[in-house]
């Protein structure tokens, strides 16, 4: 286990559950799907690790052996299957919810939005409409990130402090946009552990991917064998880099449907 001033943050996205039809299809959003049963399994496995599952505000205290729970995107799945699990083994998370989806199908509606906060779970926002932050113009920017913030403040009644960059993009400007807007922490999805030292608006994360085996769901939230994730990282964020975001993506699509 990482040391007790450090906490790996675990990023879930939708859940699978039998007979029920995802919120998108494509090679790329599944990978990242989990059946409902192997993220009922994987709580199991941290409940008998002696490990607790907070928030994101719980998890910078940094008070005992914890991971950060959250999930991306406010699928419905969040309300409908995680909630319960997690309530079942008294685990905290943060929802990440993306504005602009609450009321669509698939994602969770207004008041069910509010029902996950009355649980107790923390709200936190990703976005207007998940869109990459780094190709976006300065307004496309405040559009995303501080006109999402005060609507989803809106829907859930109180202040919303905790942001996450879609598909794991972000600069400098999308940061500072954070900061002016009043967010405490932004989350990326660099795999790494955070630290008492670490930047609260470049706060790592390790994505849970469909079909991880249990040996490495443990190690990942020891927080081993995260400096693999990270070369792994550097190297796409180099191709990213050279091809652009929207002919990276049609390239892994293509890659990942054969």
């Amino acid at each position: 286990m990482v040391s007790s001033n450090a906490a790996v943050f675990l990023m879930y996205h939708e859940l699978e559950l039998p007979g029920r039809p995802l919120c998108q299809s494509e090679p790329g959003y599944v990978r990242y799907i989990l059946p409902v049963e192997d993220f009922a399994l994987q709580m199991r496995q941290l409940k008998a690790s002696h490990v607790q599952g907070v928030s994101v505000s719980d998890a910078l205290k940094f008070s005992g052996p914890a991971v950060a729970i959250t999930f991306d995107d406010g699928c419905e799945t969040d309300l409908l299957s995680a909630a319960p699990i997690l309530r079942d083994h008294n685990f905290g998370a943060t929802f990440f919810v993306v504005t602009g989806f609450v009321d669509k199908p698939g994602y969770l509606s207004r008041s069910q939005v509010r029902e996950l906060a009355a649980l107790g779970f923390e709200i936190g926002c990703h976005s207007m409409t998940h869109p990459y932050l780094p190709d976006l113009d300065d307004a496309g920017l405040r559009r995303e990130i501080a006109e999402a913030k005060i609507v989803l403040e809106e829907i859930v009644g109180k202040a919303v402090e905790h942001f996450s960059c879609p598909g794991g993009r972000y600069d400098p400007r999308a940061m500072q946009v954070a900061r002016n807007a009043g967010f405490v922490t932004v989350s990326t999805s660099v795999p790494r552990a955070n630290t008492a030292a670490t930047d609260r608006f470049a706060l790592g994360r390790v994505a849970i991917m469909r079909g991880i085996q249990t040996s490495e769901f443990r190690q990942l939230c020891r927080g081993e064998s995260l400096w693999k994730m990270n070369v792994r990282g550097d190297m796409r964020d180099s191709v990213k880099r050279l091809l652009g975001n929207a002919l990276y993506d049609r390239l892994r699509s293509a890659i990942l449907r054969k």
